[in-house]
Parts: structure tokens; sequence; C-alpha cells
């Protein structure tokens, strides 16, 4: 409560100056190294320099700071306190007393929290003080990200009361705040749109694009909320603070950059992944420092800095660009695309706005800071741009997935009448003439396939076999296997051959593209076999391929001729009939099952051979029919 009436009282009134007291610059020296003796009221300062003339851009490992002041006003002051403003670890004296400690002395590492204030003892009776800083700077001045605003701020050291301290302070958090605010809630809000993006992605896992642009708008609200928790001093290490720009600059490159290629359905050029590797080389230095695994300033600062900070800018730029790669040309983005496609190039225009102005706070010659003079607008209208682009996202991404959900029910419908088709491929029964025995083994490679099979008693008592294999897989495939089946419907009066050219010129009629092969044989009741083949793969008895007369495949020549063969078999012979499903069968080497196999394994069940070539691995349709003459008398279902 104390803290609100402080932030509010520093609002509505300024303090009055007299309660202050500011020791300027002009009033403080410097030496480098480190010396506890400096810390003594009476050390001779002749051969320091003025603070005035320290360059906080120019790093020095270790410094003393020494300031003169008049503290006679302070002498009726309650709780009299000095308040240090100042972005490096340190140790504070007072008229030769240590008073206090901010950060690590040791390796440089100290809070963000920078503006501290410490009770000071009785003043002297002259009022003339001496403020000692021993220092630590890890001279960050030419690091990206919060810190090019942090090093812009100078020591500052005033004296007063402890709580109208409190209240000075009170007013420049609330400075910062104000300054920052819009842009901060609007990446706030940037931040809160992942969360539905990634439901959607955690919905559908098949929608990476979606999950890399909630994995952006993550990384861009944590890089402005920790810009906002640096302007208002928040009391976390600054090691964090600056470490989390690493992180999340990361993050943002490798998941905006691919993120627009793959919304346009295009592969990143090799070329470009160059960009990342640049990116990366700039965040090593960075990297080092923030985590100090070891003091860089020995060498990285001068060796570094004329190099990464263009090559920064280089990396910055071209990503800006990336959305403009993604979607050339321009001209192929279909309807459906155009709205996505044109809200990422808005992005990225933002975006290279941005950086052309900020490029101009490097002090190029003779271009002038646009970025001191319209900084802070840009700033704010580059967040509520990018809020913007980015809910406009979000909702066109929730409309396709809702058009991709409407495609997927289409599709489920469509599915369900190839499953229908499918069991006109492959019935659940099998008409078998007395005497005989026959088993099939259909394993479609899809939903669907392009295998067909058909068993029929026809009128005079004969078993008909038609097995047959349709050029290419899935819907298109079966639709046309559908048709051939349909037209060898009604033709049990034609003989195999007869029926091979009439399903021959159905085919070639259809006009669909594409052929089929084709085997048909008919077993008489008196042990003969009449077989015609239409570039089908012959039957095999007793492990051994049985020959059949050769015929062109259906659908390639309308007037293709077919002739037949008379085939004598025994009592307990057994045919194979495959399909060039189980000799095409590759495995993970390239190998193929081949007819050697086949052959070996031809005595098998059906199943059994088709298990078998499964196991090999399967890359077509697989159809395996197996007939065996039974002892006479008996009768099969």
């Amino acid at each position: 409560m104390r803290r609100l009436i402080l932030i509010s009282l520093a609002c509505a009134a300024p303090l009055p100056a007299q309660s202050v007291v500011t020791i300027t610059p002009q009033q403080c020296v410097w030496h480098a190294g480190d010396n506890p003796a400096w810390a003594a009221p009476t050390l001779d300062e002749s051969d320091w320099q003025s603070y005035s003339e320290w360059h906080p851009d120019v790093p020095q490992s270790h410094l003393w700071i020494r300031c003169h002041a008049d503290l006679n006003s302070l002498a009726n002051v309650a709780q009299p306190a000095l308040q240090i403003s100042f972005y490096s670890a340190y140790e504070i004296y007072f008229n030769g007393d240590k008073i206090g400690t901010f950060g690590n002395l040791q390796n440089g590492i100290y809070g963000l929290d920078a503006i501290r204030s410490w009770p000071i003892a009785a003043l002297p009776a002259s009022g003339r003080s001496v403020v000692a800083l021993r220092v630590n700077d890890r001279g960050v001045a030419f690091s990206p990200g919060p810190v090019q605003h942090i090093t812009e701020m100078p020591l500052e050291i005033h004296a007063a009361d402890a709580s109208i301290l409190e209240a000075l302070r009170a007013r420049q958090v609330l400075t910062g705040a104000s300054k920052y605010l819009l842009t901060t809630l609007c990446y706030g809000i940037v931040g809160v749109l992942s969360l539905p993006l990634l439901a959607l992605y955690f919905f559908d896992r098949s929608r990476i694009t979606v999950l890399l642009l909630a994995l952006a708008a993550i990384a861009l609200s944590v890089l402005r909320i920790n810009e906002f928790a640096a302007a208002t001093f928040s009391p976390y290490s600054l090691s964090v603070c600056l470490a989390i720009p690493v992180v999340f600059d990361v993050l943002l490159v490798f998941t905006e950059f691919p993120f627009f290629f793959m919304l346009a359905k295009g592969r990143i050029p090799i070329g470009l992944w160059g960009v990342l590797g640049l990116a990366i080389l700039t965040f090593v230095p960075n990297f080092c420092d923030y985590f100090a695994f070891f003091n860089p300033h020995h060498w990285y600062g001068p060796l570094f800095l004329p190099i990464i900070r263009p090559l920064s800018f280089c990396v910055y730029f071209l990503i800006a660009l990336m959305p403009f790669a993604a979607f050339w040309p321009y001209s192929s983005i279909s309807r459906r695309m155009r709205p996505l496609a044109a809200f990422c190039l808005f992005w990225g225009t933002v975006d290279f706005i941005w950086f052309a102005i900020e490029l101009t706070a490097v002090k190029l010659p003779g271009i002038p800071n646009l970025y001191a003079r319209w900084g802070q607008t840009l700033l704010d209208a580059r967040g509520i741009a990018t809020a913007c682009v980015v809910a406009a996202l979000v909702i066109l991404l929730f409309r396709e997935q809702r058009q991709i959900t409407l495609d997927r029910a289409m599709l489920a419908g469509e599915l369900h009448a190839a499953g229908e088709i499918q069991r006109m491929l492959a019935p659940a029964e099998i008409e078998t003439a007395p005497g005989l025995h026959i088993n099939v083994a259909f394993h479609p490679m899809r939903e669907v396939g392009g295998d067909f099979y058909l068993c029929r008693v026809l009128p005079n008592g004969n078993q008909r076999i038609l097995l047959g294999d349709v050029s290419g897989k899935g819907a298109a495939a079966a639709m046309a296997a559908t048709l051939l089946m349909g037209a060898a419907e009604e033709r049990g009066g034609d003989s195999p051959a007869e029926l091979l050219s009439h399903l021959n010129r159905v085919l070639c009629r259809a006009r669909i593209g594409g052929f089929a092969t084709c085997l048909c044989a008919d077993v008489l009741s008196s042990g003969e076999m009449i077989i015609a083949n239409a570039g089908h793969l012959s039957p095999y008895r007793g492990g051994i391929e049985v020959a059949t007369p050769a015929g062109l495949p259906l659908g390639i020549i309308a007037e293709a001729e077919y002739t037949a063969a008379r085939i004598r078999l025994g009592v307990s012979d057994e045919l194979t009939f495959v399909s060039d499903g189980v000799v095409e069968a590759r495995n993970s080497t390239g190998e193929l099952f081949g007819f050697e196999r086949t052959a070996s394994i031809s005595t098998l069940s059906a199943e059994s051979i088709a298990q078998t070539v499964q196991k090999h691995g399967q890359e077509d349709d697989i159809t395996v029919l197996t007939l065996t003459l039974a002892p006479a008398g008996v009768v099969h279902a």
C-alpha cells in the first residue's frame, strides 16, 4: 500500500527540488584498476580523470568512481540515504565506510533493479562528503536487445530522505512502464493468441505450420515483455534478462523462418539455410557473455563489434524478406491461400521498415538518426501491426482447419463408398462347384485396390475363375476393376478367350486410362481346365508354373485377340493363382520377392503365402487364390 501511495504522489506532483541533492558527473572522477585504499576520503585524486570523460562503450573490467558532494541540506532529514542508478556490479562507500554491495563484484553479474537506495550514517559537520564506487563493469553497451536501452542510462546519484528516494524510483518505474505499455499489451495479446494455436495443433498434429506460428508468437511475446521488465527495473538478474533474448531470438528465427515456406507449401532453398547459420553466428558471442562462461571483453569486444552488429542487421533484413521469397511467384498463389499470403507479406514489410529505421541509430555517414525521432512511435506501430497480423493469421488458420475438417468428412464418405466397392472386388462368399475347394487371400495396399477376382458356377456346372490386376492403386484402380467385374457378369456363355476379348473392348471404350492384366479359367467337371491369359501371371501347379497362351493386357488395343489352352488336371491337384503384388514385393534393402520364392511357397495355403509376402515388404495389392480338386463326390461350400 505504501508503494502505491508513493507512486500516486510521484505522478500527482513533482518532487521539491530542495529535498533532493543530485551529484552530477562533473563532481566525479574515475580511475581504472582496483585498490581498496581508494575508498579513503582524503585520497589524492590528482591523476584521476573526470567522470564526464568516461565512455561506457569502452569497457573497463575494474574501476573506481569517486564523487564529492555538499550534503548540508540533509542535516535535518530523518532517514538520509543515497540512491544509485547504475548498471554495473559495485560496492559503495560513504566517507570511507562501506554501506552496501550491488551484484557480484567477482564476475560482474548484477540485478536488473539497478535503482537502489542505501541508508547513510550521520553527516560530517562540514557537510562535505565522498561517495566512492568500486565497480566491476562488464561493458554490455554493444549487446543487442533491451541492453541497448539499459546502458543509455549513465550513473546517477541522488541524496535525500529514504521516502523521497523511493518515490523518485517509483516515478522512474512509471515512466518506463508508460513508455512501453502499449507495445507490451500488443505482444501480450500475441502471446495469448498462441494458446488457441497450440490447442489447434494438438487437435491436429499434422498442422506443423500452426505449431511454428504458436512458438513464434510465444517468442515474440516473451521478448517484448522482457524489454518491458528491463524498462521498469524488474527485480531479477540481468544475466537472466540478457539470456532471454538469446534463447527466444533463436526460437523466433527457427520458427518464423520456416513458417512462411511451410505455409506456402514450398521448400526452403538451400542457399537460404545459410541465413540460419549467420543468425547462430550473431548469437554465439552474446551467449558467452550472457551466461558468464568467461569475461569476453579481453578479446571479443574490439574484434567482433565491427562484425556482429552489421551481420545482425543483415540477418534481420533477410528474415524480414522471407515471406516475399516463400510466396514467390505471386501469380501461383491459390485463391484460398491469398489472404494468408497477404498478411504474411504485410508482416514482413512492417519488420523490414522497423529494421531500416533502427539501422539509422548506428550513426551511418550522411543518414540522420530517424530512430531517435520516430523509434518509440514505430515501436508502438510495430506492436499493433504484429498483434493484428497474428490475430488475422489465427482466424484464417482456424478457417483453414474448418475447411480441412469438411474435406476429411467428405473423404470419409468417399472411403465408405470405396469400402462398398472393395466388398464387390473381394466378395465374402465364393461360389464353388462340386469337387473343388477354393481359398482366397486378398490384401489391398490401400483402403481399396486394383486387384479383383470372381468365382462363379456357370449354368453348365463348370467353375469359372476370373483374376485380374488394374494398373495403379487406390480408388481409380478400384473403379476400373469394378467396371470389369460388372462387364464379366451375365457372360456365362462366353469361353475364357471370348470373355477376355469382351472385357478388353469394354476397357478400351471406357477411355479411363491405364490397363489391366487378367486371367480367366474354366474348370470342367471332366477335370480339364480351359485357360486364357491377358498379360497376367500364370498359375502354379505343384510349385511349377503352368504354361498359358500369351496375350496383351486389357485396354491397350481394342482389336486384340486371345487364345485358350486346355490343361488336364488330376485328382488332388492344386493350382495357385497370384497377382503381381506377390512377386514385386520389396524389402527395406530393395530386394524383390521374385518368381523363385513365389514358386517355392506356392504349395502353401493362400493366407500363408500372403502373410509371407507381407513380411518381406508389401508394395502393391496382394491376391492369392488356391484351387484344389477334391476326391469325387466331395462337395465344398
